[in-house]
């Protein structure tokens, strides 16, 4: 559940904050005057959440923006396809070997 709290909260309830922010691992949506202020969290949440941003980030940039569930769709098509042709491992290996000598 999202918990939205006034930033007054911050001062006034800090140990209600902490707990569900350290024990309960939940992120506080904190508000100014009706309008969305800022986001606690804990460090723990907050290193994952950039990690899995930095993950992301270096797979874009050596991949370029693909859209995962479009490719795992187009992905299970072509398998259930029966005209789909499958290679062995030896064949894959053969052409790769053959395209890095220059033979193909």
């Amino acid at each position: 559940m999202i918990n939205i709290r006034p930033v007054s909260d911050l001062r006034n309830k800090y140990p209600e904050i902490e707990e569900l922010v350290l024990k309960e691992d939940e992120a506080v949506y904190l508000t100014k005057n009706g309008y969305g202020s800022m986001v606690v969290m804990s460090l723990e949440k907050y290193s994952k959440m950039i990690e899995e941003l930095e993950i992301d980030r270096a797979m874009e940039e050596k991949f370029g923006n693909v859209d995962i569930e479009k490719a795992l769709e187009e992905a299970e098509k072509e398998a259930n396809d029966p005209n789909t042709k499958y290679y062995s491992h030896e064949e894959v290996f053969d052409s790769l070997r053959g395209i890095i000598n220059g033979e193909k």
